[in-house]
């Protein structure tokens, strides 16, 4: 069987994508946690707050470090396997990835140093600025990417100058460019699932260490943060998708007709779920809203809604993983809405902590974050074909001319094999950060310098048992 490059090339960057966007959203959330645990300990004073602070610091340490090694592999696939896509608008594409790399990663790795290995070396509030510079250096960066991105399914701002081969695209207006039709929703909605996903893991750790009655202090008051933060992401995350869709129903129709299956013209049905034929050109054993999609995109049941027989079938996206991608990120929205509510209720009610089955709940729930983040992902691209610039340039004539397809498939084997083990070790190191837990130590800057009294007090303290154990032995009896 003769191997399809083209086929192998999209596979390898579905790959190194969806491998290295393990990483970047929840950094961004976890980042957003840092500040408002640490920003609560320069306003109370309170160690505990010190105390979870630097433990999810240093958690971060080990996602941001995975996150720059799986990001940079990525970027060399636009030369090697794209290499017509990069000269048909390189001058365009490459301007927000200029950008991304001076003014949001050299903002957050030159903060990084401070934020990991400054607690006892700077005051608490130079400590806290690098914290917020770290966590706003990783938005800037989600910002540049998504407008790339963005520029990709609706480009503005440009012309196309020479012809043939030699035909490239020029930006003419760069603001236009930035702030193209989708760059603002899709930035927003994109941002709040990292925000549900750093709540959401910090909600997993937190409700395992409750479970083992270990920090419970510490966990419940994490746990708190990170729900609010989750509840309100949540809640956010509806809005955000809706104002999205209408924007895709305007911008790219092909792509939402894909998402929920509308294949004629007329009112559109809201499908739950179900598996879409493109032979019958209609939704099998499924469950739809009648005039559901109407009423979201026109506030009317009966209003029109464009479908795919307005479309050419060589230009209409691939059916089955769009639908069932954007379905699966819809359903597990709902979930997280449902799921944060009842846990505020309960928190609000002071029961939350003693409904352990619920505890148990969160602590798997991380998962469902990752998928709804990689399932819009794979919605929205897959969704784009088949063109890599809408409108502009096909899938199919962006690739390399001189990449053979032996070489592609040798590169996924390796990638493969180096991901797995990437990911093994990033396993465990996480799992011992997270099983050994927060330090309870007496932070540098707090100790006195009394002489040999306070020495030996401090050692006292430090052999005896920590200030969560002692807590934690108290909630037991």
């Amino acid at each position: 069987m003769e191997l399809d490059v083209f086929f192998l090339s999209r596979f390898q960057f579905a790959l190194t994508i969806m491998f290295h966007y393990l990483f970047p959203p929840l950094s961004i959330g976890l980042g957003v946690i840092m500040v408002i645990t640490e920003g609560m300990y320069i306003r109370t004073k309170k160690r505990e707050y010190e105390i979870m602070a630097r433990f999810w610091t240093k958690i971060f340490a080990v996602i941001f470090a995975l996150g720059v090694a799986s990001g940079i592999v990525m970027e060399f696939q636009f030369g090697t396997n794209w290499a017509t896509y990069s000269r048909y608008v390189g001058d365009v594409f490459g301007s927000p990835l200029a950008a991304e790399g001076i003014f949001a990663f050299f903002l957050e790795s030159g903060f990084l140093a401070i934020l990991v290995f400054g607690w006892d070396r700077v005051s608490p509030r130079v400590h806290f600025f690098s914290t917020i510079m770290v966590s706003l250096g990783s938005i800037f960066s989600a910002i540049w990417i998504i407008v790339a991105n963005s520029w990709m399914h609706t480009p503005t701002g440009f012309h196309i100058v020479g012809e043939g081969m030699s035909a490239r695209a020029e930006i003419t207006d760069f603001w236009a460019m930035v702030f193209n039709p989708s760059t603002v929703d899709r930035l927003v909605h994109t941002l709040i699932g990292a925000f549900i996903l750093g709540a959401f893991f910090v909600m997993s750790v937190t409700a395992w260490y409750i479970l083992h009655g270990r920090h419970s202090a510490l966990a419940k008051q994490s746990f708190t943060i990170a729900l609010v933060l989750g509840t309100v992401a949540s809640l956010a995350a509806l809005v955000s998708g809706h104002t999205q869709a209408n924007t895709v129903a305007v911008t790219q129709p092909a792509k939402l007709a894909t998402f929920e299956g509308h294949f004629h013209s007329g009112a559109g049905d809201l499908w739950l779920f179900g598996i879409p034929d493109a032979q019958e050109e209609r939704v099998k054993y499924g469950l739809a809203i009648p005039g559901g999609l109407s009423f979201l995109l026109h506030n009317n049941f009966s209003a029109p809604v464009t479908g795919l027989d307005q479309f050419a079938p060589e230009d209409r996206p691939p059916l089955h993983i769009p639908f069932q991608a954007y379905h699966l990120m819809v359903a597990l929205g709902m979930y997280f809405i449902a799921l944060t509510l009842l846990a505020s209720f309960l928190r609000w009610r002071g029961t939350l902590f003693g409904k352990r089955w619920l505890l148990w709940v969160f602590v798997f729930s991380v998962i469902g974050p990752w998928l709804a983040n990689h399932g819009g992902w794979v919605a929205a691209e897959v969704g784009r074909q088949p063109w890599i610039v809408y409108g502009l340039l096909r899938t199919s004539d962006a690739l390399s001319k001189a990449v053979v397809a032996g070489e592609v498939l040798a590169s996924i084997i390796m990638f493969i094999i180096i991901y797995l083990f990437l990911l093994a070790v990033w396993i465990y190191v996480m799992h011992e950060k997270i099983k050994h837990g927060p330090d309870d130590t007496e932070p540098a800057h707090e100790k006195t310098e009394g002489g040999l009294l306070d020495s030996m007090s401090a050692l006292a303290d430090h052999s005896g048992p920590s200030l969560t154990d002692a807590r934690d032995e108290k909630e037991g009896n």
